[in-house]
């Protein structure tokens, strides 16, 4: 197997590996509603079930969205450096990608499920369009400095990124009328609550919306910046030459990222919650937890061996995008009203294996899909759009580099 190819697929897996880790997390958020989930005491969650979310919370929560992101950063560099090779702009190009990525989220949010990350994704694109032409040191530099920035937020003994930190009795009353409303109510009444439910009842700070606007990009970016820098120096270019250095990030990445979480989650529940350093499990336990997982990934490419499973993430990851969406479409199907209704009923254990199942009916699907054709609906729509063709091609080349693909959710 050639180099590239390696790499190709190791990326591809990437993707694919991500999205596991993003259903698991995300059943919370479809089980128990978006503010919900950091209440589990109102929905009875006790015991066992308990102990697994503390579980889900330190090993899944927080860390795999952000190797979504990684990959977006990691494919705004290939798809420019193949743009660039035709001789088109990849400025232009990717602007018209950003708009569209952020027109699906809204989408997304309005008719299916608000829990979206596309559209947000979207916006940080044009953002991240400034460092589109920088240096690899320079990405790395802004990546360490707010990385460090978001670990100095998590360190006081009140974490400024929880939207409970402010919480009142309006927002306990809308997580238990959430209860009623998504666990039976109509596709229509579920639409309306979420789109037009105010969970802080007018209680809100405009100060506090400042503040939660400017840290989530803070807590976003350095992962697409890490991953725009691991694209230019070539991290995964050669994945059995680079396996020393693999494993010494795994070795020192998943066991911190694992404490700093297990800190943040368990302490508040041993009477702790006063203690300094709570929020940096959010603001940095997890984006290192995230690193570390993907340099574990890509020791497995390191070896001569690939298993088959590895084929069937590759899969998934070439459909990230579809498979992302369809992950809402079939989970708000099984836990609201207008399907299943098995919101706030299934427990978290439970919930979990739903969410497997989900993802291993995508393991299965995606290899017969890709049988047929050679890219996903949603991801078709968005070459279409990208390069203004109906073929999803760009119209002018330079010359062809078959060895240059587009490696990242939703620039694909």
């Amino acid at each position: 197997m050639s180099t590239s190819k390696k790499r190709i697929q190791l990326i591809d897996g990437l993707r694919g590996f991500s999205l596991v880790g993003i259903v698991l997390a995300n059943m919370l958020a479809f089980q128990y509603g978006m503010f919900g989930q950091s209440k589990p005491q109102l929905f009875g969650i006790g015991g066992a079930d308990q102990a697994f979310l503390s579980f889900l919370l330190i090993t899944v929560v927080g860390s795999f969205m952000p190797i979504f992101a990684f990959m977006f950063g990691f494919g705004m560099i290939k798809l420019s450096e193949s743009l660039k090779s035709r001789d088109l702009r990849p400025k232009c190009h990717l602007a018209r990608r950003f708009l569209l990525l952020f027109g699906i989220g809204l989408l997304h949010i309005i008719y299916l499920w608000e829990g979206d990350i596309l559209a947000f994704y979207g916006v940080l694109g044009f953002f991240l369009l400034m460092f589109l032409n920088r240096k690899p040191k320079t990405l790395l530099i802004w990546a360490l400095i707010l990385l460090a920035g978001a670990g100095l937020l998590g360190l006081p003994a009140s974490n400024p990124t929880n939207p409970l930190a402010f919480e009142s009795t309006n927002m306990e009353n809308y997580i238990i009328q959430s209860q009623d409303v998504y666990g039976s109510g109509s596709y229509a009444e579920i639409r309306d609550f979420s789109n037009n439910g105010d969970p802080f009842g007018g209680d809100l700070e405009v100060s506090y919306a400042l503040i939660a606007l400017v840290l989530a990009p803070l807590m976003t970016i350095p992962m697409f910046l890490l991953g725009m820098h691991a694209a230019r120096i070539g991290t995964f270019n050669d994945p059995q030459a680079m396996r020393n250095m693999y494993l010494r990030r795994v070795s020192f990445l998943i066991p911190v990222g694992l404490m700093l979480k297990a800190y943040g989650v368990l302490a508040p529940q041993f009477g702790a919650e006063g203690w300094p350093g709570i929020g940096i499990r959010e603001t940095l336990g997890g984006t290192l937890l995230a690193l570390g997982y993907i340099y574990a990934f890509a020791l497995l490419y390191a070896g001569s061996h690939r298993s088959s499973l590895m084929g069937r993430f590759e899969a998934v990851g070439r459909l990230s995008l579809t498979n992302y969406l369809m992950q809402s479409v079939i989970c708000t199907t099984i836990f609201y009203g207008y399907g299943l209704g098995l919101f706030g009923r299934a427990g978290v254990f439970i919930g979990a294996i739903i969410a497997l199942a989900v993802y291993g009916i995508q393991l299965w699907l995606s290899p017969l899909y890709l049988k047929k054709f050679s890219t996903g609906p949603v991801e078709y729509v968005l070459r279409i759009w990208t390069y203004l063709s109906w073929k999803g091609q760009p119209r002018k080349k330079k010359r062809l580099n078959s060895n240059v693909q587009e490696n990242a959710p939703g620039v694909q």
